[in-house]
């Protein structure tokens, strides 16, 4: 990944906090002699540092990924930057943005137990501590047909790189002015980047 010194998350409990706040990943392995990417869900075990997932059986992509090294994508939050909102007319547009990259070896789940416990673990922390759903009610006819359909694995973490570009090489009273701008828009994801934007700054 490439991160200029302004822009590197040094700090594992934000990277890590990144990733439960953005679990909707991008896994990329190769496959057949070409990248391959899956869109999918994945949970962090922080304590032993291993990024659990399932792919759907019929998704090519886990039949050569075993024991390969990939990479899972985390995207937090970003927004475009006008020119406008800047003091002088010399500069250009750009993109703040926050974003992790998480490597490890890739091994697939054949423990049918590791298996429905991960499973559980992903749904229970998306459902969050109030739902009244759990996988724990669910039959085991119907947990077995889930193992046919799926494939779990866990990648144990072997490094993490983190960005977070939010206009730190500014001065602060333009870095305010763009964060105000960004919440002017309406726009979720904006005012989300403006938050982190005046993160530290004296109001």
């Amino acid at each position: 990944m490439y991160r200029p010194k302004y822009f590197q998350m040094n700090d594992e409990e934000e990277i890590f906090q990144l990733i439960e706040d953005n679990g909707f990943a991008i896994l990329f392995s190769q496959h057949q002699g070409s990248p391959w990417a899956t869109h999918l869900p994945l949970m962090v075990d922080r304590r032993d540092r291993v990024l659990y997932g399932h792919l759907a059986r019929p998704n090519g992509q886990w039949k050569d990924a075993e024991w390969q090294e990939v990479l899972a994508v985390f995207q937090g939050a970003h927004a475009y930057i006008s020119p406008t909102w800047y003091e002088s007319d010399q500069e250009v547009p750009t993109w703040n943005y926050e974003a992790v990259h998480v490597y490890g070896t890739f091994e697939i789940i054949e423990d049918s137990e590791e298996f429905t416990d991960s499973l559980t673990r992903l749904v229970d922390q998306y459902e969050g501590p109030e739902s009244i759903y759990s996988l724990k009610h669910v039959s085991e006819n119907k947990l077995h047909g889930l193992q046919k359909g799926f494939v779990a694995f866990r990648i144990p973490i072997t490094r993490m790189e983190g960005t977070a570009k939010f206009s730190q090489h500014h001065p602060e009273e333009r870095r305010r002015f763009v964060a105000h701008e960004l919440r002017r828009t309406g726009r979720e994801g904006d005012a989300l980047v403006a938050q982190r934007m005046e993160k530290g700054l004296d109001h």
